[in-house]
């Protein structure tokens, strides 16, 4: 009796503390990890495209190119680090070019960033990181 009362429990411990998005096979374990969600989104197939094409959007419409003395855009390359926090609000790491003027410009930019649906890893919300590269 006591070996039944036993498995009873560790079959039950074993399922009630199963995590969602966690496949078991044999030796191997396949952990599902779900992308950052950017708002309007959250119904199309493509998420991560979707993401891209938001991006793409939030450059072109708050993106002000920086001028130099002689009045002409100022022109570069700039490293993004952002995390998307367990929230769903983008925090930024680092903004790293050659160009003060475009890395300033690319800050403020980035400011428009909107509240995302975090990123989950076994269904668990969880911070996630991206460097993009922006050609400016």
């Amino acid at each position: 009796m006591r070996k039944l009362l036993f498995c009873f429990f560790l079959l039950t411990g074993f399922f009630a503390f199963a995590q969602n998005d966690v496949e078991v096979k044999g030796n191997s374990v396949n952990v599902k990890e779900k992308a950052p969600i950017w708002p309007g989104c959250e119904t199309t197939l493509k998420k991560e495209e979707c993401f891209n094409e938001k991006f793409i959007k939030l450059v072109k419409e708050h993106y002000r190119y920086p001028r130099n003395a002689e009045g002409e855009f100022i022109r570069g390359k700039v490293l993004v680090a952002l995390e998307i926090n367990k929230e769903g609000k983008a925090i930024i790491n680092s903004v790293e070019g050659e160009q003060k003027p475009i890395v300033t410009a690319v800050k403020e930019m980035l400011k428009h960033l909107p509240q995302m649906q975090p990123g989950t890893i076994a269904g668990k919300p969880t911070a996630i990181s991206y460097k993009i590269p922006l050609n400016l």
